[in-house]
């Protein structure tokens, strides 16, 4: 009995499907006619499956062609490819795509979106093959999906396909807040808030001592924390070595052989008689009783050990004085941040005891020590003191400003990307081209960062939406170009099914 598709309600949906009713319309054809087309008793219903989904020509034998091979696909298709002929597992050979792109399309790979129906028109530019989205080593010549079901990026021919560089099309773009800001010279640097304490400066401390046994027979009305004016008298003090010496320039003066350079002037000095007793000894002629020692700077008085009628020994202290004109803040800078701070970096120094008010002050020295309780560095800072608001041992808030202090190329700090191991920024190239670009990174300031090396003035880097598109992905692959260079032809990597 004659077998017709007829007889076969499947396989005459299928037909009717797949061959887009030619061979539903041909109701008297009969498999032995179909193997005899189809040119192998037997192989009518592999051959005809694969004839309905365009893989082979219906006919007693597929036309020869003397196009190059591209690749071998899956009969199935399935998205399983190969570089070099080869076989299912049940025996049947791959099917080869040509050059000219007249090789048989997948059902698979025919119901993906290409990236025309995706991001617009190609127009005449033509496509060298198609990269994994997410940066992986993996390429395919025709359209395809991930198995997340993401769509392969197409790489194009042409100049504009450099190495490394990813572009991006302007709908995916207006989708993702892109924005791009020019690269500029700019002073980069950002307010340090550390704790700090105020401190005398040391170099503005004196204090009122004797060089010889004396006898203190009067202080003057001021105790500690007084303020007090230089040359304003502190205590008189009567000292035997010291009037002795006294004499002697006397009688040298009324000998006319004296001198303030002579033995006895030269010993008054050394004993640290005050030069206005040695003026009143040359206009009197006589020695005074007792000298008086008088305030040797403008300043406060830190210490008063000198009490009426005491002896004091030579170089003993009487009176301690500070000029508070000009103070310390020392500050804890904490051990990692001390390489961006500078010698000369302005500082402003605020106070709890002083709400509203804030003193401007310079770095002036790094102490070369770390705590080895706190690992903070201490700084110390000349701050001016004029009304003499700020006393010793008070707390600040110190900001230093830290940076270059000069202009130098940067970048806003949201375009560096820190992948861990470098530091890159992506330039816009424009016309939705991007490139990843490692860079030497300065400073990072409030806003900006320092680039040492990677980009120049005038490049323009992303600033929004800098993974572009997918956030991880087109980065991601940027990246993984940076490292793994495209053959000129791709290869074909074969996709697991």
């Amino acid at each position: 009995m004659m077998r017709t598709v007829l007889g076969g309600l499947t396989l005459v949906a299928v037909v009717a499907a797949g061959a887009g009713g030619y061979w539903a319309g041909q109701a008297g054809v009969t498999v032995a006619r179909l193997e005899e087309m189809l040119g192998s008793p037997g192989a009518a219903p592999v051959r005809l499956e694969r004839a309905i989904v365009g893989e082979m020509p219906v006919g007693p034998k597929a036309a020869p062609t003397s196009l190059p091979i591209l690749y071998w696909r899956d009969p199935d298709g399935t998205p399983s490819y190969s570089a070099k002929p080869k076989t299912t597992d049940d025996g049947r050979e791959f099917v080869p795509v040509h050059e000219d792109g007249a090789g048989p399309a997948s059902a698979a790979v025919a119901a993906a979106p290409t990236p025309a129906m995706v991001d617009g028109a190609t127009g005449d530019r033509k496509v060298r093959y198609y990269r994994n989205p997410m940066g992986l080593p993996d390429t395919s010549p025709v359209p395809k999906r991930d198995s997340m079901g993401m769509d392969y990026i197409p790489v194009y021919e042409g100049p504009e396909e450099e190495e490394g560089v990813v572009t991006i099309s302007p709908g995916r773009l207006q989708r993702t807040g892109f924005r791009s800001e020019q690269v500029s010279r700019q002073v980069v640097g950002r307010p340090l808030r550390v704790p700090g304490v105020v401190k005398l400066d040391e170099r503005m401390v004196s204090v009122v001592a004797t060089r010889a046994d004396a006898f203190v027979e009067e202080v003057a009305d001021v105790t500690t924390g007084s303020a007090v004016s230089k040359g304003q008298p502190l205590v008189r003090l009567y000292s035997p070595e010291m009037a002795a010496a006294g004499a002697q320039y006397v009688i040298e003066l009324k000998s006319g052989g004296a001198a303030r350079s002579g033995g006895a002037g030269l010993k008054l000095r050394n004993l640290g008689v005050p030069e206005e007793a040695i003026t009143e000894m040359e206009r009197t002629g006589k020695v005074p009783q007792s000298m008086t020692w008088t305030a040797p700077r403008d300043g406060l008085v830190l210490e008063r050990a000198a009490v009426d009628g005491m002896m004091t020994e030579a170089g003993d202290v009487l009176f301690r004085l500070a000029d508070v004109s000009r103070v310390w803040v020392v500050a804890d800078v904490p051990e990692r941040e001390v390489g961006s701070v500078r010698l000369g970096s302005t500082v402003t120094a605020a106070f709890r005891g002083l709400p509203g008010r804030t003193f401007d002050g310079r770095v002036d020295l790094v102490y070369p020590q770390v705590s080895p309780e706190t690992r903070t560095v201490k700084m110390r800072i000349e701050v001016t003191n004029p009304d003499g608001l700020l006393l010793p041992d008070m707390y600040a808030d110190v900001g230093i400003d830290t940076g270059t202090g000069e202009a130098v190329v940067a970048v806003p700090n949201d375009a560096v990307l820190d992948t861990g191991s470098r530091q890159v920024v992506i330039l816009d190239r424009g016309g939705g081209r991007f490139e990843p670009r490692p860079v030497e990174v300065g400073v990072r300031g409030t806003d900006m960062t320092a680039i040492a090396k990677g980009v120049e003035e005038g490049d323009r880097v992303v600033v929004g939406a800098n993974f572009l598109i997918d956030a991880e992905s087109n980065i991601k692959a940027a990246l993984s170009a940076l490292d793994h260079k495209m053959p000129e032809q791709a290869p074909m990597a074969e996709a697991r099914p």
